[in-house]
């Protein structure tokens, strides 16, 4: 039988449960913001791969690079992880990310759900994948293109 183990959201903050990779992973996601970028080099190896919907990159300086300009054109930006699914040196995070940009949303907050699955080498991560609809998060955001796409979704249920 593997060994796996699923995290109920009041544990997921109890660090001691947690391989330390992963615990210092939630804990610094949670409080990442445009004052703190610094603490990427703290979670991430210095041969991170990262992928997202939009981009894949390698290695730590391209990452930070990544971060620094996504978090430049927030006015606000949380991940509240809702659960945890650990194997190993692997694990599946479910989050929620709140986050506002001037020219999206009017302006209001935002809010996405998606998963990561990371890997930890030597106390760091060195694999993130993020999962998420790109739609929800950016296209149904934007003026014109958000009313056109709701248009559509209003057509597909009619």
């Amino acid at each position: 039988m593997l060994n796996q183990q699923m995290k109920p959201i009041d544990e997921i903050n109890n660090v001691a449960k947690h391989a330390p990779w992963l615990a210092n992973f939630i804990n610094i996601y949670q409080k990442l913001s445009t004052d703190n970028l610094h603490l990427l080099a703290d979670i991430y190896h210095q041969d991170i791969v990262f992928i997202d919907p939009m981009h894949q990159l390698a290695g730590f300086e391209h990452l930070q690079h990544y971060f620094n300009n996504l978090y430049q054109q927030l006015s606000y930006c949380e991940f509240k992880i809702e659960n945890v699914i650990e194997q190993n040196n692997e694990a599946a995070v479910y989050w929620q990310m709140s986050y506002q940009h001037p020219r999206l949303n009017a302006g209001k907050i935002v809010n996405v759900q998606g998963s990561s699955h990371i890997k930890g080498l030597n106390d760091k991560v060195i694999y993130h994948r993020d999962y998420l609809d790109l739609g929800a998060m950016l296209y149904e955001q934007l003026p014109l293109l958000g009313r056109i796409i709701s248009w559509l979704k209003n057509r597909a249920t009619a």
